[in-house]
């Protein structure tokens, strides 16, 4: 089993900025990719980005290209979300995920490839 925690969270004012963060242990770390996602007020959960398991390549969902930075640091098992120029519209829990594989590619916005989840901590972006 994988462990992931989630923190970072948080209540923003739009146009501001913050980093979430994912702390992983139980596996070795650097086998996964790991990806981002988010489930807002009364929505599905929907893809937010990815990052092979070197963290040379990332994907970012098209809607959120230019805001949002994925990253990792396999030395300390973590994960990280930069998220800049917030909107209310971003208001939402977001979750890390592990996946064996990563393509780079829409494949891995697929929710159901992702083998282990965090509980998710929260954003809310005021207007």
């Amino acid at each position: 089993q994988m462990q992931l925690v989630e923190s970072g969270g948080g209540l923003v004012q739009a146009g501001g900025s913050l980093r979430l963060s994912c702390a992983a242990s139980g596996r070795t770390f650097s086998d996964y990719a790991m990806g981002w996602f988010r489930q807002g007020p009364g929505k599905k959960r929907e893809f937010v980005a990815s990052i092979s398991w070197s963290g040379i390549s990332t994907y970012v969902a098209d809607s959120l290209k230019g805001r949002f930075t994925i990253s990792r640091d396999n030395d300390k098992n973590m994960v990280y979300l930069q998220m800049i120029s917030l909107k209310p519209e971003d208001t939402a829990v977001y979750y890390c995920a592990a996946d064996r594989t990563y393509t780079g590619s829409t494949w891995d916005e697929d929710a159901t490839l992702y083998d282990y989840w965090g509980q998710g901590t929260q954003v809310t972006v005021s207007s």
